[in-house]
């Protein structure tokens, strides 16, 4: 088992570094094609910022599944099935619409078709839902068409869902990194925990996802060199949802039967990787919750479902209070504990420690996220030790009213006007460049 782990670190570090090292030209492309749009009303970054980022996500794509495909463990997986090819072609169309949405602005509804002839590819070339593995119930067999237009659905509901928390500096790309590095646990353990080869492409899926996102991040923390713009977002929720078809509707319960001891236990056991077909992606909930929150609020004022605004969860959260770096961890955290929160309870669903330890996560998530709203104050010995933000209201008012009435010291006020107006800390206007020299220079 050492040597396929050896093939996956190698190929992940391929795609790290062909995506980190092809950003940098991508950045100076962007600049020079213009593909740099003006700042919006729902836009969080103030300066002009350049995408087509999903270029280089692309390209570490490409680079993972070549390397992959030269490797003795993992060649396996082209020869024996030809989901990769379907996921490159899928992929090199919906990053094609990508590239000339961020140069040209496309219409919402022309990358909606776009997206579901994407979908449509992969589904032509055998990357589809075969079989729903329906808990406690057991394996229900789906008609073609049926396959067909829930795999379309699954594929567009997952770009949307990860092209919609695209909104700051490293979110998407971190969010679904954290997503694809739970499912790749989870992905491995049925392929080597119990040999079944037909998990092997979600295995290879979710390594080159995790790698395209870790070569993009550096340049994609606040505040962003580059953004991955359209091109990064709805290929890298392809990539998500090809991996998740792929293990849901390809591996066979019946085989996972023999090693949970029945059929049903089989179909619990896979648990969180069948609910991503009911509420598509349980590893990527944020996401799902900010897309279907988004459409309600939509049409709800009688918009389009696409129109943008800023009710997006990080935009809720800087208006909460918390800066733009807190927010991005504040999701991270959410992300991770729901990822890697189901993947513990698929291993041991009988421990109630697992769930437990999530239930206490989540507490502190939610302390987390309410922080802003609860600002301490410091004891009324210790008031003159700390800013004025953090005294009792009524001392604070008091100590405003007796600046104002004249009763503090003559000596002080000055030296606090002075101090203030050297350091040019004041909120009226912008301090002068040149200082008076009038003074100095005649006694006129």
């Amino acid at each position: 088992m050492g040597q396929p782990v050896r093939e996956y670190l190698l190929t992940l570090c391929v795609t790290v570094a062909v995506t980190y090292l092809l950003t940098g030209p991508v950045r100076r492309f962007a600049i020079a094609a213009g593909a740099m749009p003006e700042i919006r009303a729902r836009d969080v970054h103030r300066e002009p910022t350049p995408r087509l980022g999903g270029i280089a996500m692309f390209g570490g794509l490409c680079a993972g599944l070549l390397v992959a495909d030269h490797l003795p463990n993992l060649n396996g997986v082209f020869e024996l099935s030809n989901e990769p090819r379907a996921l490159l072609s899928g992929a090199a169309l919906i990053w094609l619409i990508g590239v000339l949405d961020d140069k040209f602005e496309i219409d919402a509804l022309i990358k909606l078709g776009a997206q579901m002839i994407a979908a449509g590819v992969m589904v032509m070339q055998g990357l589809t839902v075969l079989w729903i593995p329906v808990p406690w119930i057991g394996t229900v067999a789906l008609t073609q068409w049926q396959g067909n237009l829930l795999t379309v659905a699954l594929v567009v509901i997952t770009i949307n869902a990860v092209n919609f928390v695209d909104g700051l500096d490293g979110l998407a790309a971190g969010m679904v990194c954290i997503a694809a590095a739970a499912f790749f646990l989870y992905a491995y353990r049925i392929w080597f925990g119990y040999g079944i080869e037909a998990a092997a492409p979600a295995t290879l899926f979710a390594a080159i996802l995790m790698g395209m996102c870790l070569g993009f991040l550096p340049h994609n923390m606040h505040p962003a060199r580059i953004f991955m713009g359209d091109s990064g977002s709805m290929l890298i929720g392809l990539v998500l949802a090809a991996g998740a078809i792929s293990i849901t509707g390809q591996v066979d319960p019946d085989t996972m039967a023999l090693f949970a001891g029945g059929e049903r236990n089989a179909t619990h056991a896979m648990l969180p990787v069948f609910i991503p077909l009911l509420l598509p992606l349980t590893i990527i909930a944020i996401p799902m919750a900010d897309l279907v929150l988004a459409i309600v609020r939509r049409t709800w004022k009688g918009q389009s479902p696409f129109a943008a605004d800023r009710g997006h969860l990080h935009h809720r959260l800087l208006e909460l209070g918390h800066s733009h770096s807190r927010a991005v961890l504040i999701m991270y955290f959410w992300s991770g504990l729901i990822a890697f929160g189901a993947v513990a309870y698929s291993v041991h669903s009988a421990s109630m420690w697992i769930v437990l330890v999530i239930a206490a996560l989540s507490a502190v998530g939610l302390v987390l996220l309410l922080l802003p709203r609860f600002r301490p104050r410091a004891p009324r010995w210790a008031e003159f030790l700390v800013p004025p933000r953090y005294r009792h209201a009524e001392r604070a008012a008091e100590a405003a009213a007796q600046d104002v009435s004249g009763r503090e010291p003559e000596p002080a006020r000055r030296i606090a006007v002075g101090v203030s107006g050297v350091n040019g800390a004041t909120a009226v206007g912008p301090r002068s460049r040149f200082p008076d020299r009038r003074k100095a220079e005649t006694t006129r």
